[in-house]
């Protein structure tokens, strides 16, 4: 299982949650950190990795074009890289479940 992480969260954190969710990646990694979101969704989608993100853009893009990529909706305002990580952490079976079943593709995380 792998993650992108987007823009918004740090590129730290695909390497602090190795252990958990092997070949995670950040946007930045490919070049991605300054594409539109309709470009992040689609390589995240074509790739199999489940999106990471706090941005509700990317929920409503998707929602917009049909195209269901796997998200991960982080709904927090402001707070550390260590209490993302500890969310996702807390939430492993979720982001697995996300992944697995085909009728799911959004896990809000609060």
């Amino acid at each position: 299982m792998k993650l992108l992480f987007d823009q918004n969260l740090s590129p730290r954190l695909a390497v602090q949650l190795a252990d958990v969710f092997p070949n995670s990646a950040h946007v930045l990694q490919f070049g991605l950190d300054k594409a539109p979101d309709s470009a992040v969704l689609e390589f995240a989608r074509e790739r199999g990795f489940v999106l990471i993100s706090k941005d509700s853009d990317f929920f409503d893009s998707s929602m917009v074009s049909g195209r269901r990529t796997k998200i991960v909706w982080i709904r927090r305002g402001n707070c550390s890289t260590a209490a993302i990580e500890a969310m996702l952490r807390r939430h492993i079976a979720d982001v697995i479940n996300l992944e697995t079943a085909k009728e799911l593709f959004l896990l809000m995380l609060y």
